[in-house]
């Protein structure tokens, strides 16, 4: 045997293992909380694991900080005026603002006020958020590379600015499998009607790693899982045989073609078949008490709605989804702000507050991670016109805020310092693969030693960068 049959009929010998696994496995129609999960590439976590799961609310198109969490007094009194050219110090700027006679600074219209024992600052437009204050971790100097929205984006999501990585939660549950089989390891959630940017269902991709480890979109309407429902005629037990029989197909082309990806699309197969019981159950929120409904504010009984979405969150997170994210657009305001904002707002912070004690009083929150932040932060000059009601700001990728709660971190504090005109980390800054690599680290993965090996190299999703801020770690 040369040393290409070798290594040919070992993987086979895995891959079959695998295969051989699955199709022994029947009866899958009943949903069962934490039955039968399959293992990720790690044996274990590296070390005990603060979160058990993640949930992601990101808030795309990047929220303005300076008008909802980093309080800048000095940018109203000096409104109107020119950003210096010593706080720039020549950073690139979008072709949008990058061509203005001038950069007036714009200070917050709204009003800010210091809330709970930690004393974080809160716009107005963030009243039940304020109420939390004290569970809260901010994070309010974060840092990006990328100034454009789809780039900074899939840095956030794929730990790279160029499509084709895999996704966080992809990552996350190839390397520590799913706690649920009726459930996907990794689920989506899109507000509807803020779709103001595209969504690429690639940043919620597997890239190169197994097929088996995409994120899967549940929508809200008749279907919540395209395709999933069997077709009119086909009966369960008529499903069930051919998945059977596919199956032993797959088996046949496994052993001539020796392709992992054989595997994956199986155990795939295998859960929408079970996905066909487990879906509509957690989906159907009819059953949640008026207490719920009440807490997470009017919108809550639209599907869709953000509000609708997080108590999603809580039935997937209660169900041990690994990584649940929520998508919500419609933060890119480079004008009209202050109407923009005001809305967006409206959307998140109810639910958002909602979503936080809803995990705290069902003892969920002390081993689920939320973190709520876009991809950046806004200028602090307006771009546009800047009237004393109105005005728009930027992308601004050298600062930005975003808070977390529970999972491991501690609570009711501020981590990182911008300077006074909200333009330039002063204090601890936190690029997107440190934010990265603490995320891992809260769910017991050492960044470095979760990889993948593609086209001749290994790559991870911190690329070859990436510390963790230990300064937030509970």
């Amino acid at each position: 045997m040369n040393r290409r049959d070798f290594f040919g009929r070992f993987a086979l010998g895995l891959g079959g293992a695998a295969l051989f696994g699955l199709l022994n496995e029947k009866g899958f129609a009943a949903p069962s909380v934490g039955a039968h999960p399959f293992t990720g590439s790690l044996a274990a976590p590296h070390f005990a694991p603060k979160a058990k799961r993640i949930i992601y609310l990101f808030m795309s198109g990047g929220p303005s900080q300076m008008d909802l969490f980093d309080y800048k007094p000095l940018l109203n009194k000096l409104n109107g005026q020119d950003l210096p050219d010593s706080v720039r110090q020549g950073q690139r700027l979008t072709g949008m603002s990058g061509n203005q006679a001038s950069l007036p600074l714009a200070g917050s219209i709204f009003n800010f006020a210091q809330h709970g024992q930690s004393g974080a600052w809160f716009s107005e437009l963030m009243p039940w958020t304020a109420k939390m204050a004290d569970e809260l971790c901010f994070v309010k100097s974060l840092q990006t590379e990328a100034i454009n929205h789809d780039p900074a984006i899939t840095f956030f999501q794929t730990g790279s600015q160029l499509p084709g990585r895999p996704s966080m939660g992809a990552w996350l549950s190839y390397g520590l499998g799913s706690a649920n089989q009726n459930l996907p390891a990794f689920v989506v959630l899109l507000s509807k009607d803020r779709i103001d940017q595209p969504l690429y269902a690639r940043l919620w991709g597997n890239g190169f790693l197994p097929s088996l480890h995409q994120g899967v979109q549940f929508r809200s309407g008749k279907d919540p899982v395209l395709y999933l429902a069997n077709p009119d005629g086909i009966s369960q037990a008529g499903r069930r045989k051919m998945l059977d029989r596919l199956a032993e197909l797959h088996a046949l082309q496994f052993q001539s073609l020796g392709d992992a990806e054989i595997t994956s699309r199986v155990a795939q197969y295998e859960m929408a078949y079970r996905m066909q019981t487990s879906v509509p159950e957690v989906m159907d929120i009819s059953k949640e008490p008026e207490s719920v409904f009440e807490l997470y504010g009017p919108e809550a009984k639209n599907p869709g709605s953000f509000a609708a979405n997080c108590i999603l969150a809580r039935r997937l997170a209660e169900r041990n989804v690994r990584f649940i994210q929520l998508y919500h657009p419609g933060w890119d305001h480079h004008g009209g702000l202050p109407a923009g904002i005001r809305r967006q707002s409206k959307d998140v912070d109810q639910p958002s507050y909602a979503l936080i004690m809803d995990l705290k009083q069902r003892g969920l929150l002390e081993d689920t991670l939320v973190v709520w932040g876009g991809e950046f932060g806004r200028t602090a000059y307006s771009q546009g016109k800047l009237t004393a009601t109105d005005y728009g700001r930027d992308h601004h990728p050298r600062c930005f805020t975003a808070w977390m709660a529970g999972g491991g971190v501690k609570p009711g504090i501020t981590f990182g310092t911008t300077d006074d005109y909200g333009y330039s980390v002063v204090q601890n800054p936190v690029p997107v693969h440190d934010l990265q690599a603490t995320l891992l680290h809260l769910l017991g993965i050492d960044h470095e030693k979760l990889t993948f090996k593609s086209q001749g190299r290994y790559f991870r999703l911190t690329d070859v960068e990436g510390q963790v801020v230990r300064g937030i770690l509970a």
